[in-house]
């Protein structure tokens, strides 16, 4: 089992940049694969973002690829979404999500494990 505590979400103009921290405790962190997952209002979860448990490898969903960069602190059992370049549309609750093994999914349903979600809200 382990744990995910979410922080860093707010309320950004267009254009902004906001760094999403997830903390992880329980199992040792180098061994999950994971992602950043977020919904919308009144749409369906969408992975953004995922990373291999190494760090080595990461996904990127098209809606951010070149505005949001995933990265991992094994050292810190955290993994981070900087998201640069916000828009409106961006608009969501974030979440963290883990999965044992090496490699991240771009599939919702391969995550077991979630945190509670964070918050952003971008204004145009």
């Amino acid at each position: 089992q382990v744990q995910l505590v979410e922080s860093g979400g707010g309320l950004v103009q267009a254009g902004g940049s906001l760094r999403l921290s997830c903390v992880a405790s329980g199992r040792p962190f180098s061994t999950y694969a994971m992602g950043w997952v977020r919904q919308a209002p009144g749409k369906e979860r969408e992975v953004v973002a995922g990373i291999s448990r190494s760090g080595g490898t990461t996904y990127y969903a098209d809606s951010g690829k070149g505005r949001v960069t995933i990265s991992r602190d094994n050292a810190k059992n955290t993994v981070y979404l900087q998201m640069d370049s916000l828009k409106p549309e961006d608009t969501a609750v974030y979440y963290c999500a883990a999965r044992y093994g090496a490699m991240y999914s771009a599939q919702i349903l391969e995550y077991p494990y979630w945190g509670q979600g964070t918050q952003v809200t971008v204004s145009s």
